[in-house]
Order: structure tokens, then sequence, then C-alpha cells
């Protein structure tokens, strides 16, 4: 596989990563979400918490931890055994398990803001109207919310575009299996390539600048219509 093969390997797997990544926290982080914005039960602090380790935990710290519940004697690298796969350790399913709880903060604490923003009383309108909770769920709830969804969509798929440390300790540096834009630009860096480590970065901060302008200028437009 030649350097440009390579990057380009490289490239595809980061984007898949990233989709799949914030697909999946969209489905697994939206009733995480409107739970935390309408609950009052005394441990929801607590989930709060958890929820947002990750944005002050070294990713290393969350890479090595994983590493090891993921690794053959984890708990989750025995369950993947029992089920008849591997573990899942050096692979895109592990890269996909680190990187959905790493990014999570980055989509559940939007949405949930989102939800709480709507308050009580459309809900409570909707109720009147007899509609059941899925119905004010889908038809109020998430329409209102939509804004949070973009921000969440974007942020989560952006942060994942740049993982580095949790991805390197859960699955290495294999070309065309777990090496993702992060760690290609890193080892370009280390060989003293810096032509290729500026195209790839310089790729990744105009994706990301141009992804966040999107986000501020919808939510700007939305707050404008909603005035």
């Amino acid at each position: 596989m030649t350097p440009a093969d390579q990057d380009l390997a490289a490239l595809w797997l980061t984007l898949k990563l990233a989709g799949v990544t914030t697909l999946v926290l969209l489905i697994l982080g939206t009733p995480l979400a409107w739970w935390l914005a309408r609950s009052t039960a005394r441990w929801k602090v607590m989930v709060d918490a958890l929820v947002a380790l990750p944005l002050v935990l070294p990713p290393t710290v969350l890479g090595f931890y994983l590493l090891v519940a993921m690794g053959p004697e984890g708990p989750l690298g025995q369950l993947f055994t029992a089920l008849g796969g591997a573990p899942p350790v050096f692979s895109f399913i592990g890269l996909v398990i680190g990187s959905v709880i790493y990014s999570l903060p980055f989509v559940v604490q939007p949405l949930r803001d989102a939800f709480a923003a709507i308050g009580t009383l459309p809900l409570e309108v909707a109720a009147t109207l007899r509609a059941s909770p899925l119905d004010w769920f889908f038809t109020v709830a998430v329409p209102m919310a939509r804004s949070g969804f973009l921000t969440a969509a974007v942020l989560g798929f952006a942060h994942t575009l740049g993982e580095f440390g949790v991805v390197l300790m859960i699955g290495g540096n294999i070309p065309g299996q777990t090496q993702v834009l992060s760690i290609a630009i890193y080892e370009h860096v280390e060989a003293l390539d810096y032509g290729r480590a500026h195209l790839l970065a310089g790729g990744l901060l105009a994706a990301s600048f141009l992804m966040l302008l999107a986000v501020y200028g919808f939510n700007r437009r939305f707050s404008t219509v909603r005035a």
C-alpha cells in the first residue's frame, strides 16, 4: 500500500467511524438526554457527571480502561468470546465502542439542553389533546429540539474525526483497519513528512471549521425565526 493509498484508507475509515459513532450516539443519546431533561430523580446528578466524565478525563486513561475491558480477559472481551466472536480490541467495532463513550457528552448535552428549553407548556397542551407520551415526544419535542439535534450530530461527528488517544489505545495503528487520520498525521510527523501531515491536518481543520460554521449559522437563523 502506497503512502497515498494509506492516507485515503485512513480518511475513509475516519469518516466511516465518525458516521457510525454519530448514528449510534443519536439513537442511544436521545432517550438518555430526554430523561436527563425531564427527570427529578436524586441520582440524576450522578448520571450527568458520568456523561460529562470524558470531557475532563485524559483520553489515554479512558483508552486504557477500555483496553482492559475489551481485552481477552476483560468483561466485554469475554462477552464477545462467549457470543462466538473475537475480543473487540484492535478492530473497527472496538473503535466504535470507544468513540461512542468518548463522544457521549458532545451529543447528550446539546440534546438535553434543547429538550429542557422546550419547557412543560407545549407538552401539557399536547397531553390535553389526548396525545400519548410517544406522540407528543415525536410530534412536539423532537421538532422543537431540531437545533439541538443538529448541534449534537455535528459536534459528535467532528469530535470523532479528531480522536487520537482513545483510538490509539484500543485500536493501535493498523493501516486500513484501525489507522484513522489523527494517527496518520502523527505517523507523518514522526517520519518528518510535514507535507503530508499539513495536507491531512489542514483538511481536518477546514472540515471542522465549516461544520461549526454551519451549526452556528443554523442556530442563529433558528433563533431569529423563533423570535
